[in-house]
């Protein structure tokens, strides 16, 4: 049985990569996935991220997000180097490991390249649809948990950490355009994209989450799972 691919997507300062790793330790605690487990059914979760879940695509999230290096790149190659990542990505991480079976939690994917370059940046939409077959393989999330957060309370978040990278740094308007592709993007993909409030706090926004993932997991392999 192929694996699951679950991906956290949002606006940045959203919570993202926090509640993925809070996910991480309650699914590896969570009876249900422990028969999984005993089973051989889901051999292992693995957490990654994009930019950055291989050696090159470090490589390449260094150029992407470095606050200073690369104030100046176009758009397009911007695009193209996302792209890059995807693809090595995929190909070296993602794939290998749901063909065993494995459980992939990933921050961020496909999604962020529509609201980012597509709406934050304003490239052709189309473009970038043909850019994600490529890279991905027609590779589609099965589960993709959308914190939904306000672009300027997020960037608020951001500013707390005190540094901020080239995307954190861009303006309002940019990631209130990015917020808006996530929400249209929520609209075009329910069967998929489940929105999560995000502004609560960090516990209560997990608790939500989970009990999402629960309720899938109990859908996919219902099958499998006792009382």
């Amino acid at each position: 049985m192929p694996g699951k691919l679950l991906v956290f997507e949002g606006v940045e300062g959203c919570g993202k990569s926090t509640q993925l790793n809070i996910l991480h330790t309650a699914l590896l605690k969570n009876r249900g996935l422990q028969q999984l487990q005993q089973q051989g059914i889901v051999p292992r979760l693995l957490t990654t991220r994009e930019p950055g879940g291989t050696a090159l695509g470090l490589r390449l999230r260094q150029l992407l997000l470095d606050e200073q290096g690369g104030a100046l790149m176009a758009s397009r190659a911007e695009l193209l180097l996302y792209a890059a990542d995807r693809a090595q990505h995929v190909e070296e991480v993602i794939k290998p490991a749901l063909a065993k079976g494995c459980w992939v939690l990933c921050d961020r994917f496909i999604d962020s390249t529509v609201a980012y370059q597509g709406y934050g940046r304003g490239l052709d939409l189309a473009l970038i649809d043909q850019l994600n077959q490529v890279a991905t393989g027609g590779l589609v999330p099965d589960l993709t948990l959308w914190l939904k957060l306000d672009a300027e309370v997020g960037l608020a978040r951001t500013r707390q950490r005190g540094t901020a990278d080239r995307m954190e740094q861009a303006d309002l308007a940019f990631h209130q355009r990015v917020q808006a592709g996530f929400e249209v993007l929520s609209q075009q993909h329910p069967e998929r994209i489940e929105a999560i409030d995000a502004m609560g706090a960090v516990d209560a926004v997990a608790s939500e989450i989970f009990a999402v993932v629960e309720g899938y997991l109990q859908q996919w392999y219902a099958p499998n799972l006792t009382a």
